[in-house]
């Protein structure tokens, strides 16, 4: 599985409960149609974390690049339906960073034969 990392905060006045809802209705848009295979939305607890992060995180697992790359071209496209849930959660966030990762170690990688 790749996982594509966000973090975020929140526009002035934009409140917890209804970017929650936007997200969970994007994300399901995206899962109804097979472009991600789960998702979640964490919230920083207590403060504790990077000041640089937002205090929202959300991970979204994909099989491989391919689906995320065609998650990317349903989504750039810019069409409706899924334009209507895509502005729906970015018009209510800020100060977004990203980042991709991977399970490690890989499935297909064959151990002993590596060169140090």
């Amino acid at each position: 599985m790749d996982i594509y990392h966000g973090w975020c905060n929140l526009k002035a006045g934009v409140s917890d409960t209804a970017f929650a809802e936007a997200f969970a209705n994007y994300m399901g848009d995206l899962k109804a149609r097979g472009k991600v295979e789960s998702y979640r939305l964490t919230r920083r607890k207590l403060g504790l974390g990077p000041a640089h992060l937002g205090e929202f995180h959300f991970m979204i697992e994909v099989k491989d690049l391919a689906q995320l790359d065609e998650a990317f071209k349903l989504v750039s496209a810019r069409g409706e339906p899924i334009e209507t849930a895509h502005h729906g959660v970015n018009s209510l966030v800020q100060d977004v960073t990203f980042a991709l990762y991977r399970d490690f170690p890989d499935p297909q990688r064959i151990r002993g034969e590596e060169k140090f």
